[in-house]
């Protein structure tokens, strides 16, 4: 029997897809050496794991959790963590939005 064009066990709904791209794409950003804002928000967690990824293969960064749930999140993770009073000025935030203003 052909499958082709059937969909087959569980399939991502395409807003989680475009999460997950966005979260990957904003990890790209991340260089080593970074001080780099960890949000909050199902965007941010396909970030984080990216950045756990890229931290096993070489990668060397500092995190600063933006809330407490980030920083759970980032020490489940082993993301390094720091603090604001450390470093004051990040190199790069990552965050999400619930809502974008059309006129931007």
């Amino acid at each position: 029997m052909n499958n082709k064009g059937k969909k087959s066990g569980w399939e991502r709904p395409a807003g989680e897809n475009l999460k997950r791209e966005a979260g990957y794409y904003a990890a790209g950003m991340v260089e080593d050496g970074m001080v780099v804002g960890l949000g909050t928000g199902s965007t941010i967690a396909y970030a984080m794991e990216r950045i756990a990824e890229r931290i096993q293969e070489g990668l060397r960064i500092q995190g600063i959790p933006t809330s407490y749930q980030a920083e759970i999140r980032a020490r489940d993770l082993a993301i390094p963590l720091t603090t604001l009073e450390d470093y004051p000025e990040l190199d790069l935030a990552i965050d999400g939005a619930d809502q974008v203003d059309g006129k931007l």
